[in-house]
């Protein structure tokens, strides 16, 4: 509803087959369930299952998943060992205990209870804390709060890089920032025309590097890309996005669709983004290795966990005012937290209107610039954690023993069934 005339036509399709495509999901789930006989075990194992389905295929959607309502609890804490998939398993269980003592099944509702009751009162014993030092290094977080239907206007463009320039010259009120960093699609210039801007971005910054997010242009191919430039205004990093959003800023079999007028919201002369080769980490200097995010990619356990070398930190940048001041934002941001958690390891996550935030290696939002907020912020860099068991098994084992426990279901189902038809 950004550009309503143009694409607001869209808007009641959207929201009815999203609807209807993730309520497909769910109903797989109840299915598989009723298949293999109705009990908790095959409940809590299809839920599992059909979340991870919906994490992976067809380029995967896992916003909202039924995990993710432990985000704001002490459970988080379990995501470092079993992922959003290992929340998903609890919520189901809790759920499925609570039925059974509404059913008058005391005895097994109070067993499948026990289990995420003793990990609630576990998690605060076993959360590691991950506060940053006294000489941690401080990173400033540039918020310049660009509406989405004014970002990209020729008038006003001008108006919100000279405002992320002010908030980079702005004088520290502690100890020298490290790193400053803005948002995805930060400027509106590409890559190859963009060396007035970085210099100008140089001269702000004093010395200090600056990570920021630009178009790249490739002939009539553009990425959606994150660079670092160092204290002269060089490039010394790029990073293209390689998962996209379909339709967003690419659309699926496009070549084909373009025929008839269908391009990518994010549409420019190749019709949307081209993906990026892959996940990678670029070098921070002092401050170590990053893994970068771009917008989408944080939500996704599969990209938050593809590196060969270990980095000590994410860095998301987004652009978060397509979702509007409602619950989008604060939602994004909670995956965000998520993916920390899971990985063990801190997010500088810079949001072009909000919510921009420093979360460290438990989840937990040390610093943060509020949605629609206009302006930056100083805060210290937390310490990475080590490599929690997530980090280093991914999906893999949570999705086996639902596997297992969903066939195990099955087979009681079918021996109790057929024992009964020779009675």
């Amino acid at each position: 509803m950004v550009d309503a005339a143009r694409d607001g036509w869209m808007a009641p399709f959207a929201l009815v087959f999203l609807a209807l495509g993730m309520g497909l999901f769910w109903g797989a789930a109840l299915a598989a369930t009723r298949v293999a006989g109705g009990g908790a075990g095959a409940f809590i194992a299809a839920f599992v299952l059909t979340e991870a389905l919906r994490t992976y295929a067809l380029t995967g959607f896992p916003w909202a998943q039924v995990g993710h309502a432990l985000i704001d609890t002490p459970l988080l804490y379990w995501a470092s060992w079993a992922g959003s998939l290992g929340l998903t398993a609890l919520i189901a269980m809790a759920a499925t205990g609570l039925w059974q003592l509404l059913s008058r099944r005391s005895g097994r509702g109070l067993a499948l209870l026990a289990l995420p009751a003793g990990l609630y009162a576990a998690a605060g014993a076993l959360t590691p804390e991950a506060v940053a030092p006294g000489d941690a290094p401080v990173i400033r977080l540039v918020q310049p709060n660009a509406p989405q239907h004014e970002k990209w206007d020729p008038a006003r463009v001008r108006v919100f890089f000279e405002r992320q320039i002010a908030f980079t010259a702005a004088p520290p009120e502690g100890p020298a920032p490290a790193l400053i960093v803005w948002p995805e699609t930060a400027i509106p210039w590409p890559l190859d025309d963009a060396q007035p801007a970085f210099d100008a971005i140089a001269r702000a910054a004093g010395g200090i590097p600056v990570v920021l997010g630009l178009q790249r242009r490739e002939g009539v191919r553009y990425y959606n890309s994150l660079i670092r430039l160092d204290a002269g205004g060089a490039v010394t990093a790029v990073y293209d996005k390689h998962h996209l959003v379909p339709f967003g800023e690419y659309v699926p079999f496009g070549d084909y669709l373009e025929r008839f007028g269908i391009q990518g919201l994010a549409a420019n002369d190749g019709h949307g983004y081209s993906a990026g080769p892959g996940p990678r980490v670029i070098g921070l200097g002092a401050l170590g290795r990053a893994l970068p995010l771009i917008c989408y990619e944080g939500v996704f356990p599969r990209d938050v966990g593809a590196y060969e070398e270990r980095p000590d930190l994410l860095l998301l940048i987004t652009n978060d005012a397509w979702f509007g001041q409602v619950a989008g934002p604060y939602q994004h941001l909670a995956q965000a937290r998520l993916r920390s958690a899971e990985q063990g390891l801190p997010m500088i996550r810079v949001a072009n209107t909000g919510v921009s935030a420093m979360i460290d290696a438990r989840g937990r939002v040390r610093a943060h610039l509020p949605l629609g907020g206009t302006g930056w912020i100083d805060t210290p860099l937390p310490p990475a954690l080590p490599a929690t068991p997530y980090a280093r098994t991914g999906d893999a084992p949570i999705v086996a023993i639902a596997l297992i426990l969903l066939a195990l279901s099955w087979l009681d189902h079918s021996r109790r069934t057929g024992r009964s038809r020779r009675i």
